[in-house]
C-alpha cells in the first residue's frame, strides 16, 4: 500500500528488510568498532551521505527485484550493514537486514537533473522520509532507497551510518553491489572489518555534534566550478584543485558572513576538513578494510599512539575553543573527489549523475563533475548569509550558480 511522502512528486510505495543470501558465519557475529568509529555519533553518513545515482531506463518490477537480490549476496561481504548497532562500539551482526525503500517520483528524471533542487533530492535519500526516521535511524545500519520516474529513470541511494565506514568504504560497498548486480561477482576484493585491530576501542566521553546541528534557517545551493578557470588559478598561486575551490567557497562565505552580521567582523573562523590517512598511517591500511580513516597528524596513527593522538587533538580543541573570548564560526569541508563514484555500473550504463549533499551549519561538500571538468559544490549557510553568498562576484567569477546537471560542464568552464 503506497505511503504518503512529504513531497507532493514522490510516495514510498513499498518497505522490505533485505536478508542475507547466506547466514554470517557465528564467529562474525560480533563486530568490535576501532575507537574512531566509536566516536561517530550514530547518524547516517551525513556529511559523506553515499551517492545518489541517476540512470535507468529498465523495467520497473524486474529492476527492483534484481537490486533487491543483488543486495542480499553484496551483504554476505558486507554484513555489519546487515546487522544492528548496540552500543557505541559495538554492532550485533545478526542478519536481521538492511531496509529497502521502494518510491515511485511522479515527472520525468529530465525534470529534476535541469534544476536539481536540494529538497526534492533530499526526498530520494531514505533517511529524511519520516517514517523511516522512526522505524530504522538509531540501531538499522542501512539504508536503500530506489525511485522510479515516470520515464522510466532511476535513482538509487543508499544511506549507511557513519559509524562502520568513510565514505571510500561504502564506495567499496556500492561497486561491489553493482558488480554482483552484473553478474561479474568473480573478482570481487573481499572487505575485511578489522579495524579495532589497529585502533582498538577505548573508554570515552559521550561524543558532540561539533556545531553539526540541524537548522530550519539554513539553506543549500549547488555551486560548479569548471577546470579551466581553477587551472589557471593554480599556474598563479600553486595548490590543488579542492584547495583551491576550498578557499574561493570559504572566502566568499566570510564575506557573506560580515555583510550579513556586521558584528562578527571580530569572530575567529575556523576550517575544520576531513582528511583521509588510509596511505599516510604505518603501515597503510590497505583498501578492502572498512572503517572511518580520517584525521589530522595522520603519520602518527597506529595503536596506542593514535588514541594519544586524538586525545590530544580533542583536548587542543576544547582549550582553544574555551579560551577564545570572541565569537567563532566554524566551518567543515570534505570532500569526494578522486572517488570514481561516475564510474559505477549496476548493469544499464553508467550513471547520467552522482551527487551528494550537505545539510549543516557552514559545510560544503565537494564532488567531481561526470566528465572530470570540474568541480561540484553542495554549500549549506544560514538563510540570510546564503543570500548574499550566492551573488558574491569572486564566488560567481569561477563557478556557475545551479547548471543543468544533464549537460557537459566543459561549457561552464569557459564561462
Amino acid at each position: 500500500m503506497a505511503e504518503a511522502c512529504t513531497h507532493p512528486l514522490l510516495k514510498i510505495t513499498s518497505r522490505k528488510m533485505i536478508k542475507l543470501s547466506s547466514p554470517t558465519p557465528r564467529h562474525q557475529r560480533n563486530l568490535q568498532l576501532s575507537f574512531l568509529d566509536q566516536m561517530l555519533l550514530p547518524i547516517s553518513s551525513s556529511p559523506k551521505k553515499s551517492p545518489a545515482l541517476f540512470s535507468g531506463p529498465t523495467a520497473a518490477s524486474y529492476l527492483i527485484q534484481s537490486l533487491q537480490a543483488s543486495l542480499s549476496k553484496a551483504l554476505v561481504l558486507f554484513y555489519p550493514l546487515a546487522g544492528r548497532l548496540k552500543t557505541a562500539a559495538f554492532v550485533d551482526c545478526n542478519d536481521e537486514g538492511a531496509h529497502f525503500l521502494e518510491a515511485r517520483v511522479n515527472c520525468q528524471r529530465s525534470d529534476l537533473l535541469k534544476v536539481p533542487e536540494h529538497k526534492l533530492l533530499n526526498n530520494l535519500i531514505p533517511e529524511f522520509e519520516p517514517k523511516t526516521v522512526q522505524l530504522a535511524l538509531g540501531s538499522v545500519v542501512l539504508i536503500v532507497q530506489v525511485s522510479l520516474f515516470n520515464c522510466g529513470g532511476i535513482a538509487v541511494a543508499a544511506s549507511p551510518i557513519h559509524k562502520i565506514g568513510d565514505a571510500g568504504a561504502y564506495y567499496k560497498f556500492t561497486q561491489t553491489w553493482a558488480a554482483i548486480h552484473r553478474g561479474e561477482s568473480d573478482q570481487l576484493v573481499i572487505p575485511e572489518f578489522n579495524g579495532a585491530s589497529v585502533l582498538p576501542p577505548r573508554e570515552l566521553s559521550p561524543p558532540n555534534n561539533l556545531g553539526l546541528i540541524p537548522n530550519q534557517k539554513l539553506t543549500t545551493r549547488r555551486f560548479v566550478f569548471g577546470v579551466t578557470k581553477i587551472e589557471s588559478l593554480k599556474t598563479k598561486i600553486g595548490g590543488t584543485h579542492v584547495e583551491l575551490v576550498s578557499a574561493i567557497i570559504l572566502r566568499s562565505a566570510l564575506a557573506a558572513s560580515h555583510k550579513s552580521k556586521p558584528e562578527t567582523t571580530s569572530s575567529t573562523n575556523v576550517l575544520s576538513q576531513i582528511v583521509s590517512f588510509r596511505n599516510r598511517i604505518v603501515p597503510a591500511v590497505p583498501p578492502n578494510v572498512v572503517g572511518n580513516w580520517f584525521w589530522e597528524k595522520a603519520d602518527r596513527f597506529k595503536g596506542e599512539d593514535g588514541f594519544r593522538v586524538v586525545s590530544e587533538s580533542l583536548r587542543e580543541r576544547g582549550e582553544f575553543f574555551k579560551s577564545t573570548k570572541v565569537c567563532i564560526n566554524l566551518y567543515r569541508g570534505t570532500s569526494l573527489c578522486k572517488i570514481p563514484v561516475h564510474e559505477i555500473d549496476f548493469v544499464w550504463g553508467k550513471s547520467t549523475w552522482v551527487t551528494s549533499q550537505s545539510n549543516h551549519k557552514n559545510l560544503f561538500l565537494l564532488i567531481d563533475t561526470k566528465h572530470g571538468d570540474g568541480i561540484e559544490v553542495w554549500v549549506t549557510l544560514d538563510e540570510e548569509e546564503m543570500a548574499i553568498f550566492e551573488s558574491e562576484e569572486e564566488l560567481l567569477s569561477f563557478a556557475c550558480a545551479n547548471p543543468s546537471a544533464i549537460v557537459n560542464h566543459q561549457s561552464h568552464s569557459r564561462m
